[in-house]
């Protein structure tokens, strides 16, 4: 059954890849949306048994054949879900299959053959995703975690006519192998160490280890070369700059990529790994570091956006900080959490903003919109549940993600003391959340409608429709239209998510009991294998009963401070709002005289920190300099190309010389073969 999950939407791949030239385009979508759906089903029926177990669930394992017997290294093509395994696979095919019927409506101008090409790529996104997520073994892990970067470059670059689609697909593509590198190194680092690549192995051994404390030892070495993988797939500080890029590709693949799949891997992974990180404390001191350095800057950059889907791109730059916050502090489980909320509203704004471009035939920027409410009211109201939801109003399901990750980071965990500074950064990012956020509600769909400019046009998801060989979306003739079913149905699930979904957290300060962080504690514990009671031969599935080596120590929760900051929280969201609401529903002209007021610090954010410029003045420049003046001429031109045209050349001239023996005369051959036979036989005497 396990295998069955990836499997089925990468058969949907094969299919849409092999023979989507020659299917009509309700076959191509049909094909790839039962594959995933398919996957969800599937999921559901291995997840529902450790839902309903809780903590207590036993970790089922499927070794589908021996793929590495290497001496000491010995891989098996292992798949296993526990707990934390069973809510990803979850929301990767849940809001995947919601992303892949949004993406029948929303793809259609394409033509039949680049329909299909889409859904492919979007089935094989998938399939690598819950490899990744499915995997019991690093490698196995890092086969999916290399697929979805191919498949990100493959989707970004999907109109690779236009440049600038081209370019974001290479560039996602390049930054995340600098990221992959150390996570290569690291993997290879804990197999010397530990000498296994097994999680469950790994976390056994390092659990028997003693904390490293402030040193640098081999484990905080190893998970700081992982962090440095999940810096690259998770957009966080050096190598967050892909990510804004990546909305070059059509808005469903933002969606993907944003909510629930691959920006997400680097939060997962260090779960995954959680044993390994809480013994090595400098390492989580880093990560609640860079997470909360890039949750800040990310939400000052999308004050200033003025792309709809950029907003939304900083947001999860911003959004996936927090995460990491949760992540450095010890909390895995509210980061976790948070992960699993975030893939509701996020996959609902990105698809909001895409009803909103299909109704204004391609247009993105938000100051040419406005006065939307009335045209799109499904739209509207589900976006505003999103806008709410990733601000932290109470009662939604960001709110209880969000609160935990800084009640955490206040009071700190077993595994790291609380801090105030870490926790006033967040406070003031989450009102920075609020305000970009209701920034784009009001500009978007209040106020009176903006025309834009002639020149402004043509630069958006449908004008590249347009460019290759669709008509772009603008039925109504330049009158705004609400989505057609098969996009609206997605939008309102996920509202109905992003309401209901952090339910399952309500902290115990307000008469929760928090499920989720007591369902997800035994995956982020080591397990002794003494106990398994079944070995999972290749091809079979076995259920392992696998006893805690260790218990996690919890503090005492003090419900007055967590009600305290809660309190706090919820009311830095009310005032982000009422901040939004004054710059840009009451005095329009207020924004405008304080970007005037604060130019150069507005200039700074609108340029993103100018971070790219000095990314290509330090590193691409010199390295394009280098190439030119001796690595590509002297070393790839003279060098290589000059060994393997110099062997070419050496064939020709032999063969030239050959060529001279086929005359094509009978007479010569035969006197070729008696003068052969002659010197044979006479060496044979003669010797």
């Amino acid at each position: 059954m396990l295998l069955l999950i990836p499997l089925l939407p990468f058969l949907g791949f094969v299919v849409n890849a092999c023979l989507g030239r020659r299917l009509p385009k309700a076959i191509s979508g049909a094909v790839a949306c039962l594959a995933i759906i398919g996957a969800f089903a599937v999921s559901l029926s291995v997840a529902w048994p450790i839902l309903m177990a809780g903590a207590d669930a036993h970790p089922v394992e499927q070794t589908v054949f021996m793929w590495l017997p290497s001496g000491e290294l010995q891989v098996p093509f292992k798949l296993r879900v526990d707990q934390l395994a069973s809510l990803m696979i979850l929301v990767v095919t849940g809001i995947g299959s919601l992303i892949h019927i949004y993406s029948v409506g929303y793809m259609h101008e394409e033509r039949d053959s680049e329909y299909a090409r889409y859904f492919s790529y979007l089935n094989l996104f998938a399939a690598f995703m819950l490899v990744l997520v499915l995997g019991a073994s690093f490698p196995v892990m890092f086969v999916g975690w290399e697929g979805v970067g191919l498949c990100s470059y493959l989707l970004i670059g999907f109109w690779f006519h236009k440049p600038s689609a081209a370019d974001a697909g290479k560039k996602a593509f390049v930054v995340n192998r600098v990221g992959d590198f150390g996570f290569i190194l690291g993997m290879l680092l804990i197999f010397t160490t530990f000498g296994t690549l097994d999680f469950q192995e790994v976390a056994a051994a390092a659990a028997a280890r003693a904390s490293e404390g402030a040193a640098m030892g081999v484990m905080t070495i190893a998970t700081l070369l992982l962090f440095l993988g999940a810096t690259g797939k998770s957009a966080q500080i050096p190598l967050h700059i892909w990510l804004p890029d990546a909305m070059e590709g059509p808005t469903p693949v933002s969606a993907l990529i944003h909510a629930a799949t691959m920006v997400t891997a680097g939060v997962y992974m260090i779960g995954r790994n959680a044993v390994l990180f809480e013994h090595a404390p400098l390492t989580l001191s880093v990560v609640a570091g860079i997470g909360v350095a890039t949750a800040f800057m990310a939400g000052t950059i999308g004050l200033v956006q003025n792309d709809i889907k950029r907003v939304l791109a900083y947001s999860t730059v911003s959004q996936l900080g927090y995460m990491f916050v949760a992540m450095g502090v010890g909390a895995f489980s509210a980061g976790i959490f948070h992960l699993y909320t975030h893939a509701f509203f996020k996959a609902l704004l990105f698809l909001g903003s895409g009803a909103v471009i299909h109704a204004l035939a391609g247009e993105q920027d938000i100051r040419y919109m406005g006065g939307l409410k009335k045209y799109l009211p499904i739209t509207y109201w589900t976006f505003m549940i999103g806008a709410l939801a990733i601000a932290g109003i109470p009662a939604l399901s960001g709110f209880f993600s969000k609160d935990e990750i800084l009640y955490r980071a206040f009071v700190g965990t077993p595994y790291h003391r609380g801090s105030a500074i870490v926790w006033g950064i967040g406070v003031v990012t989450s009102l920075l959340t609020a305000i970009y956020m209701f920034r784009l509600v009001f500009l978007t769909f209040h106020g009176e409608r903006r025309a834009a400019p002639a020149a402004a046009h043509g630069h958006g998801d449908h004008a590249a429709h347009a460019g290759h060989g669709g008509s772009g979306h603008d039925p109504h003739h330049g009158e705004p239209h609400e989505a057609p079913p098969s996009m609206a149905v997605p939008l309102i699930v996920l509202a109905i998510g992003s309401m209901v979904a952090g339910y399952v957290g309500v902290p115990q300060a307000i008469g929760g009991r928090n499920w989720i962080e007591h369902f997800l504690e035994p995956s982020f514990e080591a397990h002794s294998t003494a106990g398994e009671t079944a070995v999972a031969e290749p091809g079979a599935t076995a259920i392992l009963v696998a006893e805690p080596a260790q218990e996690t120590p919890h503090e005492p929760a003090d419900e007055s401070t967590e009600l305290t900051l809660m309190l706090v929280s919820s009311g830095v969201a009310v005032g982000g709002i009422l901040i939004a609401s004054f710059f840009w529903l009451r005095r329009s002209d207020a924004a405008a005289r304080l970007a005037g007021q604060f130019g150069a610090a507005y200039r700074i954010l609108l340029n993103k920190y100018y971070i790219d410029e000095i990314y290509n003045a330090a590193i691409v420049q010199p390295l394009k300099q280098l190439s030119t003046a001796g690595l590509w001429k002297g070393v790839d031109v003279g060098m290589i190309d000059g060994i393997v045209n110099g062997v070419g050349a050496i064939v020709r001239s032999l063969s030239g010389t050959l060529r001279q023996l086929q005359t094509g005369s009978i007479r010569t051959y035969a006197a070729s073969l008696f003068f052969g036979a002659v010197v044979v036989v006479g060496w044979y005497l003669w010797t």
